[in-house]
């Protein structure tokens, strides 16, 4: 299997992205739009890796080989060669559309394209370029290093060559793949994660029971390793509210209309762990 990958945007996803794909072996170019984004992205993989090696589960040389196959680029152009690009960037359908239409013009023909996009439908994204066919989903999971899941999604035009691709890629870095098969905004993951956090966040706010409560019962009486309030202060609040509107505008299904305790705490600057306080203080 071919082995050179470009990944869009050196954020949190993408850098993880990077980081598993270069350990697996592929050659990969992580480009975004500053150097400081890149130095951002490039100095969390090195960590990453450090913690890695210190705890012995990575050898010290391995690391140096995988960091040594990461190359950095603000040159959308850097692509052109890639077998796979995965677009990581921020959630919003334009930003998407417009590097796909930008991609679409500079890959080889047999490139897949694929987009790590948590709730936007691919079949909307795949319309921005003229090989629909050779656009499928990639959604990884936070942090990308340890979390062992990546949904795949088809979307309307997907080939079953291009989702194959796709499971190659997302299997030989060490992913276990699920496949959603009709490109439902939210997919399968977003879609049940959104559901129990509104449902949640709802409980929360008319006082049924306090967050450590409802987390409790989640963990508790149904296994989940975190509760959903936690889940939405690790994620982030923007974030998911984000996605849940997403999914409520593509679906007009009352149960991800987001509550206004959710927008409000939004509004505040309230949205988890990285602001220090969500639904519960960091």
């Amino acid at each position: 299997m071919a082995k050179k990958l470009a990944v869009i945007g050196a954020g949190l996803m993408g850098s993880g992205i990077a980081q598993v794909s270069a350990q697996a072996g592929w050659d990969v170019v992580l480009r975004d739009v500053t150097d400081e984004a890149l130095a951002r992205g490039k100095g969390g993989i090195e960590a990453s890796y450090e913690k890695f090696v210190a705890k012995g589960k990575l050898a010290a040389s391995d690391a140096e080989a995988a960091l040594a196959r990461i190359t950095t680029t603000t040159d959308m152009e850097a692509a052109a060669e890639a077998d796979i690009v995965v677009e990581a960037v921020f959630e919003r359908i334009d930003v998407k559309r417009e590097i796909f239409q930008t991609l679409d013009k500079l890959v080889k023909d047999e490139a897949v394209l694929a987009s790590n996009t948590s709730a936007i439908p691919i079949t909307k994204i795949a319309a921005a370029t003229s090989r629909p066919e050779r656009v499928v989903g990639t959604h990884f999971f936070s942090p990308v290093p340890m979390m062992q899941l990546c949904e795949l999604v088809r979307g309307y035009k997907t080939s079953d060559e291009t989702l194959a691709t796709a499971r190659q890629f997302a299997e030989s870095v060490g992913k276990t793949c699920v496949v959603v098969n009709r490109d439902v905004a939210g997919f399968v993951t977003t879609r049940l994660i959104s559901a129990l956090v509104v449902e949640a966040a709802k409980l929360y706010e008319s006082g049924v029971a306090s967050a450590e409560d409802i987390d409790t019962a989640c963990k508790l009486g149904f296994g989940h390793a975190m509760g959903p309030l936690a889940t939405a202060d690790l994620t982030g609040i923007d974030i998911l509210l984000h996605a849940t509107d997403n999914i409520y505008t593509e679906s007009q299904d009352e149960k991800f209309a987001p509550p206004e305790i959710m927008r409000r705490m939004v509004d505040a600057g309230d949205i988890g762990r990285k602001s220090g306080q969500g639904f519960y203080e960091h």
